[in-house]
């Protein structure tokens, strides 16, 4: 059953309290409903060996994630 007005679906936003950088890893943890800390980690962990991957991901998800209205 759908409520009028809210998609029946969880969004991903930006976080705006649980941030360092943009809200990104603080967002992915408030819609993954994990402690953004370990979204930190991995992305960090990307960064150091993926190369630029984890780098240029962070940036894509950077660009792509919208604040929340």
């Amino acid at each position: 059953m759908e409520t009028e007005g809210k998609p029946p679906y969880a969004r991903l936003y930006r976080s705006e309290e649980d941030r360092i950088l943009a809200g990104v890893c603080g967002g992915l943890g408030e819609h993954f409903r994990i402690d953004p800390v370990i979204v930190r980690i991995i992305m960090v962990i990307l960064a150091l060996t993926g190369g630029p991957v984890g780098i240029l991901l962070y940036l894509m998800f950077w660009l792509i994630i919208p604040r929340r209205p």
